[in-house]
């Protein structure tokens, strides 16, 4: 759906990290997850809002790699490379909303990758309008099937995603099987 907007944060420096992490700025799911989220994007659409994608599928290396570099004390919002993640099943995606008019992203109750209580879907604080808008992206992936993680207002999990193995696959890889 080319009305997507990709900002792949582990492709650039802004992400918890600061530095890029995967070599191209791509975004890939397993089809029923991708399928859903196009239907969440266009009821959204309708609404004036856009999905921006943060991240979705993610190589296991890549959680070995979170996982290894993470404070000790900020592991609880990493996935532990012993369980896998559903980033690595291709069934996770971390999302936030655009306005279409205006072509901004809007405001969330925090940034993407703010390892804190204000990430947390119930958080209370912030602004009305930020948490009306985390509701609004909430209430749109849920529609199409998507469990929004507690922790993080922007991760949701495809409803199969156990279905799915824990994948490995560089992205060059998957690009080439396209």
């Amino acid at each position: 759906d080319s009305t997507l907007r990709l900002d792949i944060r582990y492709a650039t420096t802004n992400n918890f990290i600061g530095r890029p992490v995967y070599k191209v700025a791509c975004a890939f799911l397993q089809r029923p997850a991708a399928e859903a989220l196009v239907r969440a994007n266009k009821a959204l659409r309708k609404k004036g809002y856009g999905l921006v994608i943060y991240d979705s599928y993610r190589p296991w290396s890549v959680t070995k790699f979170f996982w290894d570099i993470t404070p000790e004390d900020k592991k609880q919002f990493i996935a532990d490379p012993n369980k896998g993640s559903f980033h690595n099943r291709g069934c996770a995606v971390d999302v936030s909303l655009f306005n279409i008019k205006s072509g901004k992203e809007v405001t969330m109750p925090c940034e993407f990758d703010e390892f804190s209580e204000r990430s947390h879907i119930n958080y209370q604080g912030g602004t009305a309008e930020s948490r009306h808008m985390r509701d609004l992206l909430q209430a749109s992936m849920e529609a199409e099937g998507f469990i929004v993680y507690k922790s993080e207002w922007w991760h949701y999990n495809y409803k199969d995603c156990y279905k799915y193995p824990i994948l490995n696959i560089p992205f060059e890889e998957v690009m080439k099987s396209r």
